[in-house]
């Protein structure tokens, strides 16, 4: 999950439309994520729905703390160099 929300990051398909509102541009449609005064976020995507949580809504968590973005940046790329060396 946290790959696919990278992806989405780096694709640039999330839109901040309003204060804490966000278009989420996933695989199966445009979801919106919604980020609640207390921090914890919301999506109107299936995967939400059932299990609370999914790769749209961490990818806002993932923009809104640069810190974090920036550590899960780093061992995703690292990951990508390891997998190009064993091919």
């Amino acid at each position: 999950m946290i790959e696919k929300a990278y992806d989405l990051i780096r694709g640039r398909r999330i839109e901040q439309i309003g204060d804490g509102v966000y278009n989420v541009v996933g695989e199966h449609g445009t979801y919106i994520v919604v980020q609640n005064i207390d921090g914890s976020v919301t999506c109107n995507c299936p995967g939400f729905t059932s299990k609370r949580r999914c790769s749209h809504s961490l990818a806002v968590m993932m923009l809104r703390q640069p810190a974090l973005l920036k550590g899960i940046k780093r061992e995703i790329e690292k990951e990508e160099r390891l997998r190009r060396t064993k091919h």
